[in-house]
């Protein structure tokens, strides 16, 4: 496994490869545009080519681009729908400056149209921006299932994939605070969650974690993001997940409430659960 955490692309991807470094990473995520929206900053040929030298130096692992959480691919409003063609559109043109990473979406909310039209029109939209040129893969994201969200379970995700047509281009990134605040109770059935993650839609589909701690109760549907070992999941049920066998090689990705000094703190430890595999 690789760790880091969500950095600013406000300074390019040459400064988000040096402050990975810093902070300890092997990997990190960013939002390709503010997370609220607006336009994409301009992305330089040169200060990726840095960057690409510093990821190959480091042999970081696959980073993890983030779409706004604006994006609403199933809004009931036409003009957002829209908007997140746009945004998709233009994010996964920018994705191919740094080839063969992925691109991870929280596939979004019905607002009262119903789970079943919501999925219908995140498929649509996947089936109209992906492309078989494309080197990027596409995360849908696993969510609490707060409001009228998309996601909440594993049959909603592949309901989605199943409707897509080119499915090679499209994965999940499992974030444990989400699921463990949609009820799957990865404290005392890990394993159990796993199979049934593989059951209804395949490990193989499963590309990165977004390791996080949870400020609520299983089941709880309120994704609130805890510091790691702070919350109701906890250390021991953190570390098993970073140890677990059947997810070694995936990008681990920290969203917590931190700051750099806290990032740093966490991705060491855990690097340091992890050397208890070897």
């Amino acid at each position: 496994m690789y760790i880091g955490n969500h950095l600013s692309s406000a300074k390019g991807y040459e400064a988000m490869g040096k402050q990975a470094v810093r902070l300890g990473g092997e990997t990190f995520a960013f939002f390709t545009r503010n997370p609220r929206g607006g336009k994409a900053k301009e992305i330089k040929p040169e200060d990726v080519e840095k960057f690409l030298e510093i990821a190959k130096e480091q042999h970081f692992g696959k980073i993890v681009a983030h779409a706004p959480y604006t994006m609403n691919a199933c809004a009931a409003k036409e003009d957002i729908r829209e908007l997140a063609h746009t945004m998709f559109t233009d994010d996964l043109k920018r994705m191919e400056y740094t080839p063969g990473n992925y691109y991870n979406f929280h596939p979004g909310s019905h607002v009262g149209q119903g789970t079943e039209t919501g999925i219908t029109l995140i498929a649509e939209l996947l089936n109209q921006v992906l492309h078989p040129e494309q080197t990027t893969t596409v995360l849908l994201e696993t969510m609490a299932g707060k409001g009228s969200e998309v996601g909440r379970n594993f049959e909603e995700l592949q309901a989605i994939i199943e409707r897509v047509d080119l499915k090679e281009k499209i994965g999940v990134c499992l974030d444990t605070c989400h699921v463990w605040d949609a009820g799957y109770d990865i404290v005392e059935h890990l394993d159990e969650v796993l199979k049934e993650f593989d059951r209804i839609i395949g490990l193989e589909r499963l590309k990165a974690i977004h390791l996080n701690d949870s400020m609520n109760p299983l089941g709880s549907h309120k994704d609130r993001h805890a510091r790691l070992g702070e919350g109701q999941i906890g250390p021991e049920a953190l570390q098993r997940i970073v140890c677990h066998e059947k997810l070694q090689g995936l990008p681990f990705i920290l969203e917590t409430p931190n700051d750099d000094e806290g990032y740093a703190a966490e991705i060491a430890m855990v690097k340091s659960w992890r050397e208890g595999l070897k």
